[in-house]
């Protein structure tokens, strides 16, 4: 496992991130028993990975807590919180404290190393900045969190070209951003990525595989949507067979190989989250992180064909008529 700083905040980070959220939520969300899904925590840090990134779940954070009772001296935890409510308000600082306080009771931790402001929309950027950031500050000075942190999450889907982040990397507040980048979307690294490098933001890259990079039915459809849309010139690439360029002898194993490698290796990304309840299959996805750049050859064409579009996110392509 190579070991990369994170951003200007004095600490090491493994380039491969354990993600204890989204879809799988360590595989909870498909039936996974707690012993299990603390089996995967393990593993993963056997494998040398350092930096556990759980969800504002309350059920996640006490799997992880437990997980990482014994080992938390090598780990790294991030934990975060949404910033809007199911019922459309927005947290206030109180809450934020509230929920930061009884997740380090869930974590079995004295501190939490990175607590993210989760999934901010872009019109709710400045409130979190004037409303939020103070009690951040708060509790850093109380010694409840050490680095403070965005994310786009889902709201990458709404946002896929950034401009939340397009804000946040103009503000010194931050010291880690979380972006969604793959091989399909490289917006972020004009919009939020340069910023970042100069202020010394670490950034963690989410979104490296999801639907269309790991389910070839999907991305095949979304490719013909984006031809029958204009976006795509259906001369350029093989429709029936998008991204099989990718993988050949001396390139990659995979496409999601591919992936993994070209999100590891982008200029100011520290490090990748990876999300799986599979030892197995995390195993594979730590070789193709850990493995080397993609050739030129394959990246240079991989900017040609989707490094000016920004409404895929690896998930579903949205309308763009």
């Amino acid at each position: 496992m190579e070991y990369v700083e994170l951003g200007r905040t004095g600490v090491k980070v493994s380039v491969a991130a354990l993600g204890c959220g989204g879809h799988s939520k360590l595989g909870q969300c498909q039936g996974a028993s707690i012993e299990s899904s603390i089996g995967v925590v393990h593993a993963a840090t056997d494998l040398g990975i350092n930096i556990i990134d759980t969800s504002d779940t309350a059920n996640m954070e006490m799997i992880v807590g437990r997980a990482i009772k014994d080992r938390r001296d090598s780990v790294l935890i991030a934990s975060k919180l949404h910033t809007d409510r199911k019922d459309g308000s927005r947290i206030d600082a109180e809450i934020l404290r509230t929920y930061v306080e009884g997740a380090l009771t869930r974590l079995h931790t004295d501190v939490i190393d990175i607590f993210y402001l989760h999934g901010v929309l872009p019109e709710d950027y400045q409130y979190c900045v004037k409303e939020l950031v103070p009690e951040l500050d708060r509790l850093r000075e109380r010694g409840l969190i050490r680095f403070m942190g965005a994310t786009e999450s889902w709201t990458f889907h709404a946002d896929s070209n950034h401009e939340m982040l397009a804000q946040a990397v103009q503000d010194d507040c931050w010291d880690v951003l979380m972006a969604g980048f793959n091989l399909l979307n490289h917006s972020a690294n004009r919009v939020v990525f340069p910023k970042a490098i100069e202020k010394g933001i670490g950034i963690f890259a989410m979104y490296a595989v999801r639907d269309l990079l790991s389910r070839p039915e999907l991305l095949k459809s979304a490719i013909q949507e984006a031809i029958n849309e204009g976006v795509m010139d259906s001369s350029t690439i093989d429709a029936s067979n998008p991204l099989g360029f990718l993988v050949h002898e001396g390139g990659a194993t995979s496409v999601v190989d591919a992936a993994y490698r070209f999100a590891r290796h982008e200029p100011g990304v520290s490090a990748v989250l990876t999300g799986t309840g599979n030892i197995e299959h995390l195993r594979e996805n730590v070789k193709s992180i850990s493995r080397g750049p993609l050739p030129a050859n394959d990246r240079e064409r991989l900017v040609a064909l989707f490094g000016h579009l920004t409404h895929f996110t690896g998930n579903y392509v949205a309308s763009v008529a």
